[in-house]
């Protein structure tokens, strides 16, 4: 018997988490479960999806951003939840849901729809809640709610630690990454043939260091290397472009305009990763199990990263890639001097994590653990 999931997404582009629910919803063995999205906006995911045969529905959903921490903004989206609820709930029941998968644990309603609907929730967490300690007790009590808890990384199921509904769940890699011929890929990207890129990708924001890399161009061994250029690949939230804006501002004062290149949201990751000599994932804070260190090591990139959050579980240090004190462009710079001028070394970090994260983080071993979970909950 195929039954219903319901699953709830916090947006609709083709980021991380984006890209772990097409995998998902994508994914299922048809003989046991089906997919049924809920998305707050159309976009590019609503588009994949429903181009692979899934069913999209489009409605607005509760999302708790950053930006709405504070009395007022929490309780504009308090609101919202409670609207929610009936209306998923009522969605789940004429639908015959067998469970509700919330795909953030930024997104509401899932809890209250699945409990108006009689069946299990998954609160999906990818989220760590660095800077949110005033908020946390309660929110997490509300979390512990659901039925399961998957969290992608240790450093994400820490927050739950001793709670039964946690589990730890890596994402798998949600497409193939490979890298683009070089000469090819820097020429659409609008980068010089001769210079050492290294690219940076991801939603442009406040916490995902980007001006850390920036910053990092004007220290150390890199100020006096106008070769090494800083490709930035992604966007800003609607409404938060000053981030993009401060990232121009910081290049100008340190005298780093021209050695910064961003060429936007790239559906194609293939072009950037070929393109890239090195790439860096500079999470100011603990981030949670970032696609982009991810997908750049099973393209075989050399990457990287900050040393927190999930990434110390994706690579290790000085083996499948480079760990590096969080928001210190000074360390940054310093690790990226050591590698510029050593493309054998390089290439061997890229190497070496293309095979281990390939054999580690397989879409099917997330999936089988996914549809494994599913299982469990709608036999209970």
């Amino acid at each position: 018997m195929t039954r219903t999931a319901l699953y709830l997404h916090s947006s609709a582009g083709r980021y991380g988490a984006d890209r772990q629910l097409h995998a998902i919803a994508t994914g299922l063995d048809p003989d046991r479960w089906r997919a049924l999205v809920v998305l707050p906006e159309e976009g590019e995911l609503a588009e994949d999806l429903r181009g692979d045969g899934v069913e999209v529905l489009v409605r607005p959903l509760a999302v708790l951003r950053r930006s709405i921490m504070s009395p007022a903004g929490v309780g504009r989206v308090a609101a919202a939840w409670a609207a929610d609820a009936g209306g998923l709930g009522r969605l789940a029941r004429a639908r015959d849901v067998a469970l509700v998968h919330t795909n953030t644990s930024v997104t509401l309603g899932g809890a209250a729809a699945a409990r108006v609907a009689g069946v299990p929730h998954v609160w999906h967490v990818r989220e760590i809640y660095t800077g949110f300690e005033r908020w946390w007790p309660g929110y997490r009590r509300l979390l512990l709610t659901a039925d399961a808890l998957p969290c992608v990384s240790r450093a994400t199921w820490v927050q739950f630690e001793g709670a039964p509904e946690a589990s730890m769940l890596p994402d798998g890699l949600a497409i193939d990454p490979q890298r683009a011929e070089r000469a090819a890929a820097r020429a659409a990207l609008g980068v010089p043939q001769d210079a050492v890129v290294v690219a940076v990708l991801g939603r442009i924001s406040g916490w995902k260091g980007q001006d850390v890399l920036v910053r990092a161009l004007g220290h150390g061994p890199l100020a006096a290397r106008g070769d090494v250029v800083a490709l930035v690949a992604g966007e800003p939230w609607r409404g938060e472009e000053r981030h993009l804006r401060e990232l121009h501002e910081i290049a100008a004062g340190l005298g780093v305009g021209g050695r910064v290149v961003h060429c936007g949201f790239r559906p194609d990751v293939d072009t950037v990763y070929g393109a890239a000599d090195v790439v860096v994932v500079p999470s100011k804070q603990p981030d949670p199990f970032p696609n982009a260190a991810l997908e750049a090591a099973a393209a075989g990139c050399c990457v990287v990263a900050s040393a927190h959050g999930g990434l110390p579980e994706m690579l290790r240090d000085g083996e499948t890639g480079v760990l590096v004190p969080p928001g210190d462009p000074a360390a940054l710079a310093a690790a990226l001097g050591d590698l510029v001028d050593d493309p054998a070394r390089r290439d061997a970090l890229g190497a070496a994590a293309r095979e281990d994260v390939r054999r580690r983080f397989s879409t099917r071993l997330m999936l089988d653990r996914i549809q494994g979970l599913y299982d469990h909950l709608a036999r209970r």
